[in-house]
């Protein structure tokens, strides 16, 4: 099997990539593939080192108002058609899929125009920008949550394929991280770059945390961990600036404090891990609210909104969740019912349908 896939800027695009190059490679070891990126986001670093053919096209996403930015968007998306027209005829694919990022509007648009067949994959909630406009390139769209409904459109619910992995993780060593072993943990991470917002209510909660019997680790991300240095230590708490694979430290937590983007949610739902849910207002569409929404409405998280955010509010909240038993039990399991760990297997046998199982 030949395939182009493209993804790009966030991890939360370029993971669910992956993870389906790594099916299709586990089911049919001779294929190979062209992925197609951004020449300045995360994916030309991480793609290359993994010896796949790469390549690099420069676009830039559109602004919500109009700025002269945008012509200049819209001028280098018309350059990049041409570029993936002549690369996905050079490479003659089977399929070419797209699983996020602006990057994959101008390669589903080109691939669909030269008669390629098309599938992409939706992280969130609510389609992206740029999933909105391919839905007419597009021959197949896999979602990753269930309340997804689309008119005219070739849906399928898959689940995000990150959760295969994120189940398969090892947890890590509590005493790695100079934990205590039988006292429960609070994980508290807004994303590798941190939350202004939130930093500014963690800082104030910290003294407050020092009387509380469990354990809390703050991930502050890296803009934000020097501002901590100057802080009171507290024994039961402990500040990181990034974690690398953190759903392995999900594993080992009780209760975790984060935002709700896709792939955090992934791992939430894939360890069974109970949370409270603090949605980036600052997203497109508010889709952060409307992914969290999923989990709160089926009673497998609870919702603080940034608006309402402070420090007597969120150690309260967490000191009654930690302590109640129950209710912790009840969002993990209702957490296994959400759970779809044949995510890329399902969307393997999309795949298969549209290149008639080459």
């Amino acid at each position: 099997m030949r395939v182009v896939i493209s993804a790009g800027g966030t991890g939360g695009h370029i993971n669910p990539a992956l993870a389906i190059i790594d099916k299709i490679k586990k089911e049919n070891p001779s294929s190979e593939f062209l992925y197609i990126g951004t020449t300045d986001r995360m994916e030309k670093d991480i793609i290359p080192k993994k010896n796949i053919p790469y390549i690099g096209i420069k676009i830039s996403g559109l602004k919500r108002k109009f700025t002269f930015e945008n012509i200049k968007s819209i001028k280098n998306f018309l350059k990049s058609i041409k570029v993936c027209k002549k690369e996905i005829k050079k490479f003659n694919p089977d399929i070419v899929i797209g699983t996020g990022g602006y990057v994959t509007a101008p390669v589903i648009y080109a691939a669909k125009k030269c008669g390629y067949k098309t599938l992409i994959h939706e992280q969130n909630s609510i389609l992206g920008l740029s999933n909105k406009i391919l839905l007419k390139y597009t021959d197949t769209l896999c979602t990753s949550f269930e309340n997804v409904k689309l008119d005219k459109v070739n849906y399928v619910y898959t689940g995000n394929p990150c959760m295969e992995d994120s189940i398969n993780k090892k947890p890590f060593n509590k005493a790695d991280f100079g934990l205590t072993k039988h006292k429960k943990l609070v994980l508290i991470v807004m994303g590798s770059l941190g939350s202004s917002t939130v930093n500014k209510v963690l800082k104030k909660s910290i003294e407050k945390f020092s009387s509380k019997e469990y354990e809390v680790l703050i991930v502050t991300g890296k803009n934000y961990y020097d501002e901590y240095k100057k802080l009171n230590k507290f024994k039961n708490v402990f500040i990181y600036p990034y974690i690398d694979d953190l759903v392995r430290l999900i594993k080992i937590s009780d209760l975790v404090v984060t935002r709700a983007g896709a792939t955090t949610l992934c791992e939430l739902v894939a360890t069974n891990s109970p949370s409270i849910l603090v949605p980036s207002p600052y997203v497109t569409e508010n889709h952060q609210y409307k992914n969290a929404m999923s989990l709160v409405n089926n009673e497998a998280a609870e919702l603080l909104e940034e608006k309402d955010l402070d420090e007597n509010i969120l150690v309260e909240k967490i000191d009654n969740l930690i302590n109640n038993t129950e209710r912790l039990l009840l969002f993990k399991n209702n957490l296994k019912k959400m759970m779809k760990i044949d995510s890329t297997s399902l969307i393997y046998n999309e795949i298969l349908k549209l290149t008639n199982n080459k």
